[in-house]
């Protein structure tokens, strides 16, 4: 999971073959980060694929409180004409390609899953550190 700029919220080591809202509430759960408070001047709100469109996904975001963004299966794409906000799968697409430049993490050497959690864990904690680093050098 990741915020609006492509920083990691929270990790989960799971099975490849688990569906992805069967592990929704785990990975909502596994943020590290305290949220801020839900009002509704500033809801929060939550960006998910199309592997979430089932009754479970729609049950464990609203029990999160979060304002649910998910396309549904059938739905027919938005033309890019017609779209008033940024595209945001590119946003997750490239944590994904910012951690696997750890070695470590794009061949998974290390078997024990509690292992390569900490590896990932260690991996986003070097991310975060990096892009405030960056973000002091700018100011």
């Amino acid at each position: 999971m990741t915020d609006g700029d492509g920083g990691p919220l929270g990790v989960m080591v799971v099975a490849a073959n688990v569906n992805d809202d069967k592990i929704l509430k785990q990975t909502l759960e596994a943020i590290v980060v305290e949220r801020p408070r839900c009002t509704k001047k500033k809801p929060q709100h939550l960006c998910l694929d199309k592997a979430y469109d089932t009754p479970t996904g729609d049950a464990v975001v609203a029990e999160c409180g979060y304002v649910p963004h998910i396309r549904r299966r059938g739905e027919a794409p938005v033309p890019r004409s017609k779209c008033t906000y940024p595209p945001r799968r590119w946003v997750v697409e490239r944590t994904f390609a910012w951690l696997s430049k750890c070695r470590a993490l794009l061949v998974r050497y290390d078997t024990n899953p509690k292992h390569y959690l900490g590896l990932l864990q260690f991996a986003c904690a070097l991310l975060w550190y990096r892009r405030l680093v960056a973000k002091k050098s700018l100011r």
